[in-house]
């Protein structure tokens, strides 16, 4: 499963990889956490239909576990590639998994959401997997704020450099090898 959205889109939202639902209708983030995602762009002023959305893994794993590093390492290729046709302005990692591909095993959702992070002369937005807060009801009024900041981050004309220029962590090798966590 590639992904949906538009081809020149600002936003690309990368998420772990497809689930039941995802694989049956071929699209990423369609079963619940994907409505839950659609609520919090839309109550945030982002169209989903304005972005694009993708996975780490672009395989639906057995039984639904976690993407094991041999598929993230399988799939990363094709994942760089999308970022390189694409060129958004703003790459959301949505969840643990996402997150670590792209900013290292020291990953800390608590601690990291809500944040961008400079990466390759590309801004990265941590949030929350949607599915997280189906579980965790408290999440909602986290992941709202989170979007809230990605709204803002989005509608800024210098992008990462901005985000920089206020004190946000700056990370390098942003295209390096996926981790092996």
């Amino acid at each position: 499963m590639p992904g949906v959205g538009p081809t020149d889109a600002a936003l690309m939202i990368i998420g772990e990889a497809p689930g039941r639902q995802e694989d049956v209708e071929g699209q990423p983030f369609v079963g619940a956490a994907g409505r839950l995602l659609t609520t919090l762009l839309e109550g945030a002023g982002i169209e989903r239909a304005s972005v694009f959305i993708t996975n780490v893994v672009k395989c639906r794993p057995p039984e639904n576990r976690p993407p094991d590093p041999t598929e993230r390492d399988a799939c990363h290729p094709f994942l760089l590639q999308q970022l390189e046709s694409i060129g958004p302005k703003v790459v959301c990692l949505a969840g643990r998994v996402p997150a670590e591909v792209f900013l290292g095993p020291q990953v800390s959702m608590s601690t990291m959401h809500g944040k961008s992070y400079e990466r390759g002369g590309r801004t990265c937005f941590v949030i929350y997997h949607p599915a997280a807060a189906l579980y965790t009801q408290a999440l909602v009024d986290v992941m709202k704020e989170d979007m809230s900041r990605l709204k803002s981050l989005l509608d800024q004309g210098t992008g990462a450099s901005a985000e920089a220029k206020d004190g946000q962590q700056s990370l390098a090798k942003f295209f390096g090898k996926p981790s092996k966590a």
